[in-house]
């Protein structure tokens, strides 16, 4: 509950949290191997000598920072602290520091927010937004679809709709360029792509479960990619005649190759395989220009023969309308092509090595989704304009003479002499709807059109190939999967993930040699939409929850637009494959939720944390507009625990009755001159929560310094919570040590069960015989921890400097609970009682942590206090740790009337619909207890008693002024009976209820002024004493239980 005297620490100035991506943190303690540089008060720019410093960006970055040295500035101590004096008068001014790197883990925190000139030699690669992000995402962009599949969409769709679908497309991607374009400007973007984003918006949860599924879904692409260009190799190896095996096992053989050729050129480093981008963009534009300039070349006889002809009105306006075939329809139209513009992210991918990723991404990306959706409706309306949907290729299929070209099937091959009518009747195989081949036939020159599809293929291969490692890498070196931390070591000046790269190349040979890509395709489309959306979600949460951190650079962006763009990708994925839409909804849940429970210790103040504390904030707020009802009242805990571990019994007990259905504070009270304790107090505040957290214990810790402690209790009973959530019950441990620790301590002891019920506060005491406090043995365990971090940095510089190690301090072979319970205390018993008595004292502190036994929780309800008595021990028994404990009532009756005052309890715990084993009246409570149980309380009382009766008026008066606190012969006499009353509830709870798990007895009142302090505490003493567990329970006489509905 309280500590006399503060530890003290050895705080100065306070450093950075040496985590990369988190809010700036101090801590109080430096190792033996930190160090800082001196630096002395400056002259400011005010003119005068002073620690203050002027704003500067050296004193926001983070630790460990590459592109510039961090700095700390002043504490608020040491510039708010008295100054101190010298031996000759003089006023010695405490200087400030600079950072020298301490708290680094010596891994440079890619902090690039500014480039630092370095060694050009050293420096790692970096690109700027064209090569960077313009391309990638192009060539990505660009795919197969340009060149096999556009045909065939526009010739189902016509290009009305067709245009809508890459309009469509264009739309979701768009508004995803968007999203992350404002969240990786809202501060400094590292490597990881849209894992990074993702992560740092919505939490590692999210950002955990989709970063794994998109590296995977990448590394699988590499399959499909490169099955794609495989594919393509073996039709010409076939039409020429040299096949090596059979088709599916060239694909194999070609694929595999073709991988390990693409993961050499990844492994050669970034600029190596920006170089080979660049040649793959130039083929692919090459292409590009073939096919426009085919569409212009005069179509030969052979060309219109397979319904090609130059741009015609007729075609074109032929070509509008959809001509839906083979049970296709516009949403399967749409699915078939949308992966097509699936490579957004190819820049974002690789953000680590951008130049500038918070300028390259937005620019980079959003400009190459508008030269794309140019190009592929450009090219798509050129071919719609110059090819037929049905052709025969035959040249004789001429128009003859007197046949109208009126209702034909092929009205505008026809009005230029040819009759393509048979089409309607059996298959053709020429036209936009009848082969992938229309680019290569339209083409000015066909070979560049292959050319342009392997570019294409490989092209997205490679990105892929070098997104899947640096998004896995990201992910790995934040250690939410420990499993997968091998995988974040990277290698040489740009940091490349070889592990990640090889593990890549692993699972996309693996996909090339066993995977049915038809069928897996759908999914991994899923997996980038499933990305896309939490993207956009990311945006339009940050927005959401308005908080003051969320400040992108970027300003065209709509939060409600994200949200359309999120709910739009959860439909794509509908509609492109429903069983695929599922199964990635099912694995991110599954990786959600094992991420969750795993809880990894990151904290990248997410968006998740801020909407959190807004709707904490809200739902306080909705609270204090409604009054309280009996029905809805539940216990809400002050317990006065000191620190957290301090008093073990009396937090799980206090836990057990809030759980997570309550509020809960463990409350210490630091007693001392405010400038001595104020730091412990501080540097204690988020130890003590962390091991609340640890420890699964559902409370807040809550601390204050004062010079008394009953005045600290009196702040933490006034002040504590917020609005309704504030507490209602004040739970306290006995103090066994009343009679040995000074009139003091009893009089502020008592004082605060005074005041608990002046604040209307239920009050609650636990007593158990071997105590609770065991804050001796924490305090020796933590010393204990201390000496072998001393033992172990001693040898550590012994074997810096070549000797052995050797010191003072060893670590401990045993336990800490066998060094703990053996600690010697210089005024008490002997080791061994003092190792029994620890023993027993740990075993007794962890009672209720652990599972009761079968046995009964023991109700003395002996006064109406509204009800608190009883609906705190029913609440146990609804625990899963009490679950086998029942309820035996216990009340006071008359003599004579035992059944009837039992029928009465017995309906009323009826209608309050709380279940007991047995319901007891005792009826004997009035009789005067033994001789022998009086002496106790007689012997407990001596030393306090005034005896003042036998002395004369004066004398008397006297003492009562000297030792005012004393138990007089008057105050005896006057509570005699009250006195007699708890001698005789300790005989019958000793024969009642000497065998049960827990008792909880109706505790007695004292009156202020009327009863002294002493007299309280026996009173308390003799009715608890030599009994199990004994709760002693007095509600605000305010009810809190109720039969009505």
């Amino acid at each position: 509950m309280e500590r006399l005297k503060s530890n003290g620490g050895e705080h100065d100035n306070p450093v950075y949290d040496s985590t990369l991506d988190g809010p700036t943190i101090y801590d109080t303690n430096f190792s033996n191997d930190e160090h800082r540089t001196v630096r002395p008060s400056v002259v400011s720019a005010f003119g005068h000598d002073t620690l203050d410093r002027v704003p500067n960006i050296d004193f926001y970055r983070n630790a460990g920072s590459v592109s510039g040295h961090r700095a700390v500035r002043p504490s608020l101590q040491e510039l708010h602290n008295v100054f101190q004096k010298v031996c000759n008068g003089a006023i010695s001014v405490p200087d400030t520091v600079a950072d020298d790197g301490e708290g680094s883990d010596g891994t440079p925190s890619d902090d690039l927010e500014s480039a630092v000139p370095a060694d050009d030699a050293k420096s790692p690669v970096k690109f700027g937004w064209i090569r960077g992000v313009l391309v990638r995402c192009m060539l990505n962009i660009w795919g197969v679809m340009l060149f096999i599949r556009l045909s065939w969409i526009f010739g189902q769709a016509g290009w009305g709709l067709g245009v809508v679908v890459i309009v469509l497309s264009c739309v979701v991607t768009t508004i995803t360029g968007l999203s992350m374009s404002a969240i990786c400007t809202n501060g400094v973007v590292r490597g990881g792509g849209a894992y990074y984003m993702i992560s740092r918006s919505l939490g590692p949860e999210f950002g955990g479960s989709i970063g794994l599924i998109f590296a995977f879904a990448n590394a699988v692409a590499v399959a499909m990619y490169v099955v794609g260009f495989a594919e393509t190799v073996v039709e010409l190896l076939k039409e020429n005649a040299a096949i090596m095996v059979d088709e599916i096992n060239d694909i194999r053989i070609i694929g595999c190759i073709t991988v390990v050729l693409l993961l050499v050129i990844s492994v050669a480093g970034m600029e190596w395989e920006a170089k080979a981008q660049i040649l793959l963009l130039v083929i692919l534009l090459a292409a590009i220009v073939n096919v426009f300039v085919g569409t212009f070349i005069p179509a030969t006889e052979e060309k219109k023969s397979i319904g090609i002809f130059n741009y015609q009105l007729n075609v074109f306006l032929e070509n509008f309308p959809p001509d839906f075939r083979d049970g296709e329809s516009f949403f399967s139209v749409f699915a078939i092509f949308f992966p097509a513009a699936t490579g957004i992210l190819a820049g974002a991918n690789i953000s680590g090595d951008l130049k500038d990723p918070q300028g390259a991404i937005p620019k980079g990306t959003l400009l190459a989704i508008l030269i794309t959706a140019l190009t592929y409706v450009a090219v798509a309306l050129s071919v719609s304009a110059t090819v037929v949907r049905d052709a025969t290729g035959n040249i004789t299929d001429l128009v003859t003479d007197g046949i109208s070209c009126e209702g034909s099937t092929a009205f505008a091959a026809c009005e230029f002499g040819y009759n393509f009518s048979s089409c309607a009747v059996e298959k053709c195989n020429f036209g936009l709807m009848n082969t992938n081949q229309v680019m290569t036939m339209v083409s000015g020159f066909g070979p560049l059109i292959i050319a342009g599809t392997f570019s294409a293929t490989l092209s997205s291969a490679l990105a892929s190939l070098v997104s899947a490692p640096k998004v896995f890498q990201a992910l790995c070196k934040d250690n939410i999967y420990t499993i997968l931390h091998f995988f974040a070591k990277g290698y040489g000046k740009n940091n490349e993930p070889i592990r990640g790269y090889v593990l890549t190349f692993i699972i996309s040979v693996a996909f090339i040699l066993i995977g049915n890509l038809n069928a897996i395709a759908p999914i991994i489309s899923n997996f980038f939409l499933a990305s896309y959306a939490l993207i956009n979600f990311s945006c339009f949460h940050a927005s959401y929850a308005k908080s003051p951190g969320w400040r992108p650079a970027y300003k065209f962006y709509n939060m409600w637009l994200s949200l359309l763009g999120a709910l739009l990708c959860c439909v794509v994925m509908f509609v492109i494959n429903w069983w695929a839409a599922l199964l990635t909804y099912g694995i991110e849940i599954l990786l959600y939720i094992y991420v969750t429970v795993k809880k990894p210790d990151v904290n990248w103040g997410s968006s998740t944390q801020a909407v959190t504390f807004v709707s904490a904030v809200s739902n306080a707020l909705s609270l204090s507009g409604v009054e309280d009802h009996v029905k809805n009242f539940r216990p809400q805990i002050l317990a006065m625990t000191g620190s957290a571990r301090a008093r073990p019994a009396l937090l799980d007990l206090a836990h057990s009755l809030t759980k997570n259905y309550g509020l809960c504070l463990t409350c210490e009270v630091i007693v001392g001159p405010r400038s001595e304790v104020l730091e412990e107090m501080n540097s204690g505040m988020e130890k003590n929560q962390l091991w609340l957290r640890k420890t699964k214990r559902k409370a807040f810790y809550a601390a204050v310094a004062c010079d008394h402690f009953r005045q600290g209790a009196e702040s933490l009973l006034q002040a504590s919570g917020l609005g309704r959530m504030k507490p209602n019950i004040l739970m306290v441990g006995f103090q066994r040590n009343w009679k040995t620790a000074g009139t003091e301590a009893v009089q502020s002891y008592v004082g605060v069960l005074h005041d608990a019920f002046d604040f209307e506060y239920g009050t609650v005491i636990l007593r158990m015989d071997q105590g609770l406090n065991v804050s001796h043995i924490v305090e020796a365990e933590e010393e204990t921890l201390k000496a072998a971090k001393e033992q172990q940095a001693l040898d550590k510089d012994i074997m810096l400097n070549g000797g052995k190690p050797k010191g003072l301090f060893r670590k401990s072979k045993k336990s800490s609970k066998q060094v703990l319970t053996t600690r010697v205390s210089v005024c008490g018993p002997p080791p061994l009682q003092v190792a029994k008595m620890n023993e027993r004292l740990l075993e007794a502190s962890a009672q209720f942590k652990k599972k009761q036994p079968k046995g009964t929780i023991d109700v003395w309800w002996l006064f109406d206090d509204g009800g608190l008595t009883l609906l705190l021990p029913y609440i146990l028994t609804t625990r899963k740790k009490w679950k086998d404990s029942k309820l035996r009532i216990f009340i006071a009756g008359q003599p004579g009337r035992c059944e009837q005052d039992k029928q009465e309890m017995k309906s009323l715990l009826e209608k309050f619909r709380i279940n007991c084993t047995d319901i007891e009246v005792i009826d004997n409570i009035h009789i005067q207890p033994s001789a022998e149980s009086f002496r106790k309380l007689e012997d407990m009382i001596a030393p306090f008693c005034l005896r003042d009766g036998s002395k004369d008026v004066a004398q008397a008066e006297a003492m009562r002024k000297e030792q005012p606190w004393k138990i007089t012969d008057e105050e005896l006499s006057s509570f005699e009976e009250k006195t007699n009353l708890q001698v005789r509830l300790n005989e019958v709870l000793q024969e009642h209820s000497k065998s049960a798990n827990l008792i909880i007895v109706s505790m007695p009142i004292a009156r202020k002024e009327s009863v002294s302090d002493f007299l309280y505490m026996a009173w308390l003493d003799i009715l608890t004493k030599d009994l199990p567990p004994t709760l002693l329970i007095r509600g605000n006489h305010k009810s809190v239980l109720t039969f009505y509905s």
